[in-house]
């Protein structure tokens, strides 16, 4: 079965469904829940704002370095850098208003925070570094012991929020496999099952992502949405690029279903493929060809090609052209055309049988011949079959000649004699006229009710056609 006519999963499905989502969601929460090293929680880093510059960025900072600013800037880094967890191997030289900095840090991260604070103090005209980055390996594990136990205490902190959070997201997973479930609902509201799906799954994926939502708002990580909703477009925009022509087959099997161009059993002409319709799925509508094949059409290939519905309208006309004798009356040769027609079983009254001269040919006359059925009782083919084989005899038995191409021949003078002396061959009498069997064909539509009893589809006989 489609996966888009399945229904909603039970409880028990939704709950292991929602334990890797939760799961993930967790931790995203706990990295966006760690500390981060601010300006107010750095002890002496506020009063080294007091210094910082006034100036507008992008003006030129003054040069002048007033009588002992040097050793005020000097002291007030080496302070700073002091509280700072990694920065307090770096050593600090300033010589006129110039800051050189050396020693070790643990990353580069701490090079970067070194140099920014060393250039917001007041007075510094420019910064040297040729910091090293720390190679002791006890300092780096130590460092990262401390980092590990500082997730580990927030964690446990938000712990409470994440409980929280973790609940309202699993009653929202559950709410929206309840509302999904409610398949009555949906099918008053949209009278096509296949959009009763849909709609169903769109209210289940707005209610899913309603709780997550407000599970980010409790835990007070909202910026995690934007996050998520920028990666969201862009993935769905290449996704949308490679299923282009999954996407467009699926949109194609919306509009296909809302207005059914065709129903199971219809003998349909789509574009260059003849055959009868077995159902219409997702992605592809499903043919059994006249000579027993099957065939997967796109459905958009389906939704923008021609069909041409051959079961539509029950009655089916067919002609065929007969050439005569230039020398026959045409209007006998008419009369007894249509004539021949009008008794042919299965052929129509209303609309008459009709016929008109076409065409003259190189050595006949051309009449074409029109004639109705009944798809419903009598075979096209076989109809056909049966007014031609009709025509043909009344034309022998009224002598009017069906002439063939003639083509001039030179014989030899002794086989020119022999064909003179030759008798001419006895002619047979006619067989006796037996009545053809002229019903539908049957087998194709047996085959397509043992197609559709094994898997359902998207076509409905109540549905809106076209």
């Amino acid at each position: 079965m489609s996966p888009l006519l399945t229904r909603s999963a039970s409880p028990r499905g939704v709950e292991r469904t929602t334990a890797p989502l939760l799961a993930a969601l967790l931790l995203a929460a706990a990295s966006l829940l760690l500390p981060l090293p601010t300006h107010a929680q750095i002890p002496g880093l506020a009063a080294s704002e007091e210094l910082a510059s006034e100036a507008p960025a992008g003006e030129p900072v003054e040069a002048t370095v007033e009588p002992g600013q040097d050793e005020d800037i000097e002291n007030r880094l080496r302070e700073i850098y002091g509280t700072i967890g990694g920065l307090e191997g770096v050593e600090v030289e300033v010589a006129s208003g110039i800051v050189s900095l050396s020693g070790e840090v643990l990353n580069e991260d701490a090079r970067e925070q070194a140099v920014r604070l060393a250039r917001q103090i007041r007075g510094v005209v420019e910064v040297e570094e040729s910091m090293d980055r720390v190679r002791d390996v006890g300092r780096r594990l130590e460092t990262a012991r401390e980092t590990l136990t500082d997730i580990g205490y927030d964690v446990v902190a938000s712990l409470p929020l994440l409980a929280v959070a973790g609940v309202l997201l699993v009653a929202f997973w559950l709410l929206a496999a309840w509302v999904g479930r409610r398949d009555a609902f949906f099918d008053r509201i949209a009278a096509n099952r296949f959009i009763a799906e849909l709609l169903a799954q769109a209210v289940r994926a707005v209610i899913v992502v309603i709780g997550i939502f407000l599970a980010l708002q409790i835990m007070d990580a909202t910026a995690l949405v934007a996050a998520l909703a920028g990666t969201a477009g862009l993935v769905g925009l290449a996704l949308g690029f490679a299923f282009r022509d999954l996407v467009e087959n699926y949109i194609a099997s919306v509009l296909l279903s809302l207005r059914q161009p065709f129903l199971p059993h219809d003998h349909v002409l789509i574009e260059e493929h003849e055959g009868k319709v077995v159902r219409l799925t997702s992605r592809a509508t499903i043919l059994i060809t006249l000579d027993g094949n099957h065939v997967r059409i796109p459905n958009a290939q389906v939704f923008k090609g021609v069909i041409t519905n051959y079961t539509r309208n029950p009655r089916r006309r067919f002609d065929f052209t007969v050439g005569v004798d230039v020398e026959t009356e045409l209007a006998e040769a008419l009369a007894l055309g249509l004539a021949t027609l009008r008794t042919t079983p299965g052929v129509l009254e209303d609309p008459p049988p009709q016929g008109w001269v076409d065409a003259l040919g190189d050595s006949n006359v051309v009449v074409h011949l029109f004639a109705w059925i009944d798809q419903r009782q009598t075979e096209w083919a076989k109809g056909r079959g049966e007014a031609i084989r009709r025509v043909k005899v009344a034309f022998d038995e009224a002598g009017i000649a069906m002439p063939e191409p003639i083509f001039n021949l030179k014989i030899q003078e002794r086989a020119l004699e022999q064909a003179i002396h030759e008798p001419e061959p006895e002619r047979t009498a006619p067989l006796p006229e037996e009545v053809a069997d002229l019903s539908p064909d049957t087998h194709l539509d047996e085959e397509v009710a043992e197609e559709r009893r094994q898997e359902t589809d998207l076509l409905d006989s109540e549905a809106p056609r076209e």
